[in-house]
């Protein structure tokens, strides 16, 4: 997918050296942007375009933009800190202090800076994410957010899971999340819609779904539309959840094949 970043119509040298610095770090070409009309242009030669300014960066596409925002993580590690139950990750996952965890669908980070905060800065998290641009919006987003002391860095990268996933040793990670992409369209807010329309259509199946086992040294988390038939397919059963929840999550024991095998 091709992908460029430029500065904000009413950009300063400041504003542009960062856009360059975006592009200069991802590997693709960077085109200053002289005034609002140069935006459609761009599209019109690129599938995604990246505006990038020194505190915040919006990406777009063809049928519209998002921009970075903490969005619905931000509202769920204040309900973590009220000590409001119901978070998936806490009841369902048990991440503990300290653990290490591999998200393989990062999207707009939104398990992920929960999970950070949930491992704390001695944990670590690694986030995978196979668009570019998508890889793109949530790294530079992230690098753009206030430092969260309790929270352990995500490590953002631009990658197929199922590449990462065949080449670590059995146990690398403590905890893998899993979110294959969701089959029926919703109703979303702009971030989500652009995350439909921008993400790699390439669902996991029961192979990907063993070598997460397989990496991870105690839990595989799936998520899933609370309807839909990703965990079926996989043969897993959800765990409970609340009538309200639209997507739900189920557990999968590690798996260590057995040597020589």
């Amino acid at each position: 997918m091709t992908v460029v970043v430029t500065n904000r119509a009413s950009a300063d040298p400041s504003d542009r050296a960062a856009a360059v610095a975006v592009a200069a770090r991802w590997g693709v070409p960077f085109v200053r942007r002289p005034g609002s009309g140069a935006l459609r242009e761009l599209l019109a030669s690129a599938e995604a375009v990246l505006v990038v300014e020194r505190g915040a960066v919006t990406l777009w596409d063809a049928a519209g933009s998002a921009r970075w925002s903490p969005g619905l993580a931000a509202l769920r590690i204040r309900a973590l800190e009220a000590g409001r139950p119901g978070e998936a990750l806490v009841r369902v996952g048990e991440l503990a202090p300290g653990e290490r965890v591999l998200d393989c669908t990062l999207g707009l980070a939104q398990d992920a800076r929960l999970a950070a905060r949930l491992v704390g800065p001695e944990g670590r998290v690694v986030g995978l994410e196979a668009s570019l641009p998508l890889a793109m919006f949530a790294a530079e987003g992230l690098r753009r957010e206030r430092k969260d002391p309790g929270s352990a860095d995500i490590d953002v990268r631009h990658a197929d899971a199922r590449e990462v996933l065949a080449g670590l040793e059995a146990g690398s990670f403590d905890v893998v999340l899993l979110d294959p992409m969701f089959t029926r369209e919703r109703r979303a807010q702009p971030s989500f819609a652009l995350l439909r329309r921008l993400a790699a259509r390439s669902p996991f199946g029961t192979e990907t779904l063993a070598e997460a086992r397989r990496v991870a040294r105690r839990l595989v988390l799936v998520k899933a539309p609370r309807y839909g038939p990703e965990l079926k397919a996989l043969s897993l059963r959800p765990e409970p959840a609340s009538r309200s929840a639209s997507v739900v999550w189920a557990r999968a024991a590690p798996f260590r094949p057995p040597d020589g095998g």
